[in-house]
């Protein structure tokens, strides 16, 4: 539901402005107004950036700045020689240039707080 006053803006992913369906993910986009926008990604037990979006956008890794936090499930997350595991509670950022895959066998739910990976993630001109 949209509820919007001068002063207050009030959204829901589960009514989003946009919903992106790569393989084995959800990107649901909200809009916030002022040019702020927000996503909640469920990513399925068995995606991995490097075979369900590369194909999509076209890069050799994903190439969009992450700001976010892990609401539930477990991802896994590679940037040249670091790796790292987010698990819910988990706040991140994630620089242009990596791979990530869920771990486990529990849907890895996060929600995204960059405008521009909310507005672009998963898109040919990610």
């Amino acid at each position: 539901m949209d509820t919007q006053h001068a002063a207050l803006i009030k959204r829901s992913y589960d009514e989003p402005d946009e919903r992106r369906t790569p393989p084995l993910s959800t990107v649901d986009v909200v809009h916030l107004g002022n040019g702020i926008s927000s996503a909640r990604l469920t990513l399925q037990p068995g995606w991995r950036w490097s075979e369900a979006i590369k194909p999509v956008v076209g890069t050799e890794l994903c190439e969009v700045h992450h700001v976010g936090v892990v609401h539930a499930g477990r991802i896994g997350v590679s940037h040249g020689d670091e790796t790292m595991e987010l698990g819910p509670g988990d706040t991140y950022v994630l620089e242009p240039g990596h791979d990530a895959w869920v771990i486990g066998d529990t849907a890895f739910v996060g929600y995204e707080f960059d405008s521009k990976a909310a507005d672009s993630y998963a898109t040919v001109d990610s």
